[in-house]
């Protein structure tokens, strides 16, 4: 599987082909799917182009998404975009429009609570476990472990040369992770270089401007149907 990552916390700083309206992601993903991804990954954004979970926001932008595609659409859950855990509990359990599928990082305050609540409104959890946390450490403890839809491997070292060996130090960490599928990732730097790692593992993987505005070659990206085109060359 090759999931596109539309937007991420990226904004109007990061240039006008990040896509930062309903609208404008509704387009992005239609594209992305075409070019074959199977999955999509979307921060839903207020007016000022901020990550929200706003149920307003995450309504209109999911309504938008799926009036252009047929594939699984999920959320983030990012502490950054509410930092108090009671108001993301809140936020979730005012969405009168639900995602496939939301993201939950285990390193964030009220994490479990979070990951709950999404798993009894029927939403499933992709487990975000990322590189230099302790999130590997409190998913192996977690009873939820075993229910969440997958786990998202996060490597966040940009380091083009030493990213591989932190994916593989994670992977270590993540053991079988309860037996759950994982999708390998990367970020800025060390984006393709984990990819080309998912690809070699037969892992799942991701790829659109959140992760990388840039091809392998350096080159600045167009679009994430471009990204996504690139990584399957790679990915299969």
């Amino acid at each position: 599987m090759v999931q596109v990552c539309l937007n991420g916390a990226r904004g109007a700083a990061d240039g006008a082909i990040v896509p930062l309206t309903p609208e404008a992601m509704a387009d992005a993903a239609a594209e992305a799917v075409a070019a074959g991804a199977t999955d999509v990954h979307v921060h839903p954004k207020t007016p000022c182009g901020l990550d929200t979970m706003s149920p307003r926001v995450v309504a209109a932008t999911l309504d938008a998404i799926r009036a252009r595609v047929s594939v699984p659409v999920g959320v983030t859950t990012g502490a950054w975009a509410h930092p108090d855990p009671a108001a993301r509990l809140t936020r979730v359990r005012d969405w009168t429009v639900l995602p496939d599928h939301a993201s939950v990082n285990w390193h964030e305050p009220g994490a479990e609570e979070l990951a709950a609540v999404l798993l009894r409104r029927g939403v499933g959890v992709e487990a975000g476990i990322w590189s230099g946390t302790d999130g590997a450490a409190r998913f192996a403890r977690s009873p939820l472990g075993p229910k969440v839809l997958r786990v998202l491997a996060e490597v966040t070292d940009t380091t083009p040369d030493t990213a591989e060996s932190s994916a593989h130090a994670l992977l270590t960490e993540l053991g079988t992770a309860f037996g759950r599928p994982i999708l390998l990732h990367g970020e800025d730097g060390g984006a393709w270089p984990v990819l080309r790692l998912a690809a070699r593992l037969g892992l799942s993987t991701r790829v659109g401007l959140e992760d990388t505005l840039s091809l392998p070659d350096g080159e600045r990206a167009l679009s994430n149907a471009q990204l996504v085109t690139e990584a399957l060359t790679r990915h299969g």
